[in-house]
């Protein structure tokens, strides 16, 4: 079973629907697929709906876990860092992907400017650090907590 091919229905589908990008995606563990995605950006007005993370989400609800440890994402292009950290925190141990962020800069996508907020151009969306001190008790208060779930 070729995983690109479907994540390609994936995205053709996506498309050909509107819902947004040619953006498809699936994950795959001990060769079973676990979860499938496309970008739904426009469907659900929603900046997030990219192929990778919907994927991400339908495994985790199919799975019932935050942690895909183990799997292998299959994705249409190579992902943007929204979608790169989310596999990250998804535990996701290999991205196979189509085309580059080149191609997708070419059809008009703009994941450059993240490499270059990523790369120090912070004119782009200023971070300000703000009320630290009461923040710092939150985290100390979920520090105590015994029973929660970290990464």
């Amino acid at each position: 079973m070729d995983y690109m091919d479907i994540a390609l229905e994936e995205a053709y589908e996506g498309i050909r629907a509107h819902h947004g990008g040619p953006f498809g995606c699936v994950i795959v563990k001990d060769g079973k697929i676990i979860g499938r995605g496309h970008n739904r950006v426009l469907l659900k007005h929603d900046p997030t709906c990219h192929g990778e993370v919907e994927a991400i989400r339908d495994a985790c609800e199919k799975t019932g876990s935050h942690d895909l440890s183990g799997s292998i994402l299959y994705t249409t292009a190579e992902p943007c860092p929204m979608c790169l950290g989310a596999s990250l925190w998804a535990n996701i141990k290999e991205i196979r992907y189509g085309c580059t962020v080149a191609d997708t800069d070419s059809i008009g996508f703009r994941d450059e400017r993240f490499y270059e907020y990523l790369n120090g151009n912070r004119d782009i969306l200023p971070l300000k650090e703000e009320s630290r001190e009461e923040c710092l008790k939150l985290f100390k208060e979920y520090s105590a907590d015994k029973e929660k779930q970290v990464y």
